[in-house]
């Protein structure tokens, strides 16, 4: 299953994320950045920026493809994700691994 979110408070709190079914499709990439309640941030506000969606989209659909080809991951969380006009960067990356 792949979850996004703005992370955060959106997450914990509000549970402001959307999930699918791995494997996902383009389809499913740009529904579930729309869908959360907190798409306007990503659309640009009080002067910043629009988020480049189309990166956060390929984001998505190659984390599924990950996932899809390594069932022996049991979870993998990107946190923090940083969009930015033209482009996306996962700072940091945690994977637990299912056992054996």
């Amino acid at each position: 299953v792949l979850m996004f979110g703005l992370g955060g408070v959106l997450v914990e709190v509000l549970k402001d994320v959307a999930f699918r079914v791995v494997p996902i499709t383009g389809r499913d990439a740009r529904q579930m950045i729309r869908e959360i309640q907190g798409f306007p941030v990503l659309q640009g506000y009080r002067g910043q920026a629009p988020a480049d969606l189309d990166a956060l989209e390929g984001l998505l659909l190659k984390l599924s493809a990950f996932i899809e080809g390594h069932p022996q991951v049991a979870e993998l969380d990107l946190n923090p994700v940083f969009a930015y006009a033209d482009g996306a960067l996962a700072v940091d990356a945690r994977i637990a691994l299912a056992p054996a």
